[in-house]
């Protein structure tokens, strides 16, 4: 649909009117580089055009996206001349699907770009560079995600529903077909996924649905309005087909159809099993989670008299392991229901050295109760938007170590200046591949007192 105009005109402050891009504009473009985020960058008529699926040395057709000032955000519509290094993505699909972006880049290479994003922002914004670089943490290229959102849409004209993965900058939505990211245990459930859901009698009353393999296969579906008995029973014969436990959303929180059922996942390698349900933040790469786990434990190196500060816990992915490693572990995350399941999870795990604590960790930490006493080590796994309240704070605690596991190198650089500031030299850092096929970065740093 046409966006409807609201008749306002706009120049730039010169009073000169500016000479626009229309959306779905061509333009031949000779790419110079990548952008960190996997983009190809090329220059025409003054301005920087950002394209998404070009390689550095390549003679593309670009289409554009969206154009601001001097900004363009395109996609390729042609490979003119392609670069050496381009492949054949996996996926049917990629270049469409908003879910992969780099599939037509060699794994080599992307794990080169993600390296090279992480010391460029721990350079430009704090100034520094780690003593020793860490290999990077990698697993399979493929078949590594575990948990996967599908989208669905009702379309009113066609009334049929849409079943797939957004589209890369749009909210259309790619019909899902084969989605070799997945792990093998979710693959034949998405691919059949689409024509359960179009069968159902109010289609149109479906939200999303979440797939999940951990412990056991989870599929929650979703729904906006109640969904007629025929439909239920459908789908229950569906997840009795695929084996895989049904999960209901409808205003509240997930429940489970069958209220005896549990989920969960086990942490390889550390004879763990941790308790989850829909809804709750879980690493979608099992995997490198068990060899991020294993590096971080390495680097924080816990002594077994020490007492130890994991900040940001969330279901317990670091502080149960950490648990069976030191005298104590003080956990704490700032959402009540993930604080209740941790807890749980250490009961469930037999670990009675092991708090939990509810805190907001924008604010001050030191009137709380737990964190009287101090701490040898602190390990921390923030949100994309980092912690920069909490290493504010750190040198109270007496940390000595901490490790810091970043899902954003532009906040890691940040709060690095910020603990450096403090006295800590930033001894060691790398990438974690968790999402292999896209420019997401993932890393970890090793952060020690000068003194230690």
């Amino acid at each position: 649909m046409a966006k409807k105009s609201t008749g306002l005109r706009f120049q730039d402050a010169g009073g000169s009117k500016a000479t626009g891009l229309p959306v779905g504009k061509k333009q031949l473009l000779s790419i110079d580089k990548l952008a960190n985020d996997g983009r190809g960058i090329g220059h025409a008529e003054g301005r920087t055009w950002f394209v998404a699926g070009a390689l550095a040395g390549e003679q593309v057709e670009a289409r554009v996206l969206a154009a601001r000032s001097k900004v363009v955000d395109a996609r390729v519509e042609r490979v003119l001349q392609a670069s050496p290094l381009r492949r054949v993505p996996a996926c049917a699909v990629a270049g469409r699907c908003g879910g992969c972006t780099l599939q037509h880049l060699p794994h080599a290479e992307q794990l080169q770009l993600k390296q090279q994003s992480l010391a460029e922002q721990l350079q430009r914004i704090a100034g520094v560079q780690p003593l020793e670089w860490a290999a990077p943490l990698t697993g399979p290229e493929l078949g590594y995600r575990r948990r996967a959102r599908i989208a669905v849409r009702w379309d009113v004209r066609q009334k049929r529903l849409e079943v797939g993965f957004r589209a890369a900058a749009s909210q259309d939505i790619v019909p899902i077909g084969a989605c070799p990211v997945l792990v093998p245990e979710l693959q034949a459930i998405a691919a059949a996924l689409p024509a359960l859901l179009q069968s159902l009698q109010r289609a149109a009353r479906v939200g999303h649905v979440e797939l999940f393999s951990g412990s056991t296969r989870v599929l929650l579906l979703r729904h906006t309005a109640e969904l007629p008995g025929e439909d239920v029973e459908r789908v229950r014969r569906f997840c009795a087909e695929h084996d895989a436990q049904l999960w209901w959303q409808g205003e509240g929180q997930p429940v489970p159809d069958d209220p005896a059922a549990s989920a969960g996942f086990a942490l390889d390698g550390f004879d763990l099993q941790l308790a989850w349900r829909p809804g709750d933040f879980v690493q979608v790469n099992a995997p490198i989670n068990a060899a991020m786990l294993r590096q971080a434990l390495d680097w924080l190196a816990p002594q077994a008299e020490e007492r130890v500060l994991d900040l940001f816990c969330g279901l317990g992915n670091f502080a149960l392991p950490l648990a069976r490693r030191v005298r104590e572990v003080v956990a704490v995350e700032g959402v009540a229901s993930m604080v209740e399941r941790a807890r749980a999870n250490a009961l469930a795990n037999g670990l009675d050295n092991l708090q939990v604590c509810q805190a907001d960790l924008s604010q001050p930490l030191a009137p709380a109760g737990w964190a009287q006493g101090g701490f040898a080590a602190v390990l921390l796994d923030p949100p994309r938007d980092g912690a920069l309240q909490v290493v504010r704070q750190m040198s109270a605690l007496g940390a000595q170590r901490l490790v810091y596991v970043s899902c954003n190198p532009a906040t890691l650089a940040r709060d690095a200046a910020e603990l450096i500031g403090q006295g800590y030299r930033l001894q060691r850092a790398g990438i974690l591949d968790m999402f292999p096929q896209t420019a997401h970065v993932e890393a970890m740093a090793l952060f020690a007192r000068a003194s230690a």
